[in-house]
């Protein structure tokens, strides 16, 4: 994914301010997109996962599957 860095201390400020999702326009009213405070690992509102939080540790924890220089190996095994 890109990496766009804030250097303007005015902008970087005004960014910060906000809790919810902001939209960016261009000079001329063109929507460039939305930037949305904090979200990494957060639901957006009012949007509820159907797992409790004992659940969510629980499977955190588990450690089964396969790992990933396995399965490269597999795929690689298709050509």
């Amino acid at each position: 994914m890109p990496v766009i860095t804030i250097t303007d201390p005015s902008l970087l400020s005004e960014l910060l301010r906000y809790e919810g999702t902001v939209e960016f326009q261009g000079p001329d009213g063109q929507r460039l997109g939305q930037f949305t405070a904090g979200a990494l690992h957060k639901l957006p509102r009012g949007v509820q996962s159907p797992f409790t939080d004992e659940q969510l540790v629980e499977l955190r924890q588990q450690r089964d599957g396969r790992p990933l220089s396995e399965i490269l190996r597999d795929l690689k095994g298709r050509n």
